[in-house]
């Protein structure tokens, strides 16, 4: 008899390997402090002495995920150009394309959008770039993922797309409004309920928000 297969290791256990004490490859954390700092004469220093431009710290970061975590765009802009990847994800499942969208870092989300942001790619709640980034408000940010291809009714963990996030999460004001605008000329349904059968239309109309719900009413939405 074959001895059983050795059992799959989860890529945050393999991650977690590569960044112990001692583990051949360890990122040196100069790079990603440099990054961070928005330092970009000594990232220039330690790419051209041969430091890997993906290296991480010992919470998976990368130098580019640091840098987009500070929004350190010069430093971000080194990067992607000595080529980054923009879609290597921390332990935590979060990535430079993917924390660009949900905080709104708009210069860096266009930075890593040019060098090839997976689209597809979804945070640690399933969702993806545009769902965070409807969430938290982010105008801007909202309209530039909507000039790519991505998925506006993408359904995250949670049972919600980028529209009932506008909804359930924002606070109906001017710029949750104009989200749920953009969201529906960019082709949201306005019909997609959530994981207990509620329509966005209904959400709208329990928290009041009237604006919200006019739009709704005028895409074809039903309670």
């Amino acid at each position: 008899m074959r001895p059983a297969p050795a059992p799959r290791l989860k890529r945050r256990t393999l991650l977690a390997l590569a960044l112990a004490p001692g583990a051949v490859g360890a990122a040196p954390p100069a790079l990603v402090a440099a990054a961070e700092a928005g330092d970009t004469a000594t990232l220039r220093r330690l790419l051209d002495g041969g430091t890997p431009v993906d290296t991480r710290d010992e919470r998976g970061r990368t130098a580019l995920l640091a840098a987009t975590h500070a929004n350190r765009i010069d430093a971000a802009r080194l990067l992607v150009a000595r080529g980054a990847d923009v879609n290597a994800k921390d332990a935590i499942d979060d990535s430079p394309f993917l924390y660009a969208g949900a905080q709104g870092r708009l210069e860096i989300l266009r930075l890593v959008l040019a060098a090839g942001a997976d689209l597809k790619s979804t945070n640690r709640y399933g969702g993806t770039a545009l769902i965070p980034a409807a969430h938290h408000g982010h105008v801007e940010t909202v309209r530039e993922l909507l000039k790519t291809k991505i998925d506006v009714d993408h359904v995250n963990r949670l049972g919600w797309t980028a529209l009932l996030e506008a909804i359930l999460l924002g606070d109906g004001g001017a710029a949750h409004t104009e989200i749920v605008r953009l969201l529906l000329a960019g082709g949201a349904d306005p019909n997609r309920a959530d994981g207990q059968g509620v329509r966005p239309l209904a959400h709208a109309e329990q928290r009041g928000q009237a604006a919200i719900a006019a739009l709704l009413r005028q895409a074809g939405a039903r309670r």
